[in-house]
């Protein structure tokens, strides 16, 4: 096979014209213009209403809300901790400003105390308290975030403090309760008496297990 070099004398010239060709027209790159100031505006006050509208549809049927410590969390870790968590709890990272926006005048309201730095927000829609916390618990231990701890919750229009979480983590289970009323039914009347005197939350739920005991029976 034979190939044919181009040899250029050291005294000519090689010129290059423009190509006349479309597809081989190369034009400067242009920036695209950002959209108007009052478009960016109104995109990030429709974006901060509907986190706002999320909030207050957690708020729905919820027992508890509690604040994360989110500073620190990789996008690994958030999403490792939502799989973690049960199907009757909701995590989500919202501004403070928007979450207080959506709980002002309510019971929820009492969670100000902990609205600062950065929070991820867990809402809780079961009575199982203790269940619903502890997942966290379990995954802060495995990650060892120990500075992501809570910053503070509320059930039943209380504030709990982080060193307060015992408190809702020893709650007795619905199980528990119904023993316990089932027991102080079947005893004496200072058993009863005793149960009577149990917190307000735990009272209902005690009246509540009496009641389906009865309805359980009339069935039959």
């Amino acid at each position: 096979m034979e190939v044919s070099l181009l040899s250029l004398s050291s005294s000519q010239n090689l010129t290059l014209k423009p190509s006349t060709n479309p597809l081989f027209h190369f034009h400067p790159s242009k920036r695209s213009k950002p959209p108007p100031t009052h478009i960016r505006a109104a995109i990030s006050r429709t974006k901060k209403e509907e986190t706002v509208d999320t909030v207050k549809t957690h708020l729905e049927n919820c027992h508890l809300i509690a604040a994360i410590k989110y500073k620190g969390f990789t996008v690994k870790q958030f999403q490792d901790l939502r799989r973690s968590l049960p199907e009757n709890t909701k995590l989500i990272v919202a501004k403070n400003t928007l979450v207080y926006k959506a709980v002002e005048g309510t019971q929820w309201e009492a969670l100000k105390p902990c609205m600062t730095g950065m929070n991820a927000w867990l809402f809780v829609h079961t009575e199982e308290i203790p269940a619903a916390i502890k997942p966290y618990r379990n995954f802060q231990k495995e990650k060892k975030l120990e500075e992501n701890d809570f910053a503070g919750a509320v059930f039943e229009g209380k504030f709990y403090a982080p060193g307060d979480f015992k408190a809702l983590e020893s709650m007795p289970t619905r199980a528990e309760i119904y023993a316990k009323l089932l027991g102080a039914l079947q005893g004496p009347a200072i058993g009863l008496v005793g149960t009577l005197q149990a917190p307000a939350r735990d009272l209902l739920m005690v009246l509540k297990a009496y009641a389906k005991k009865l309805e359980d029976e009339s069935g039959q």
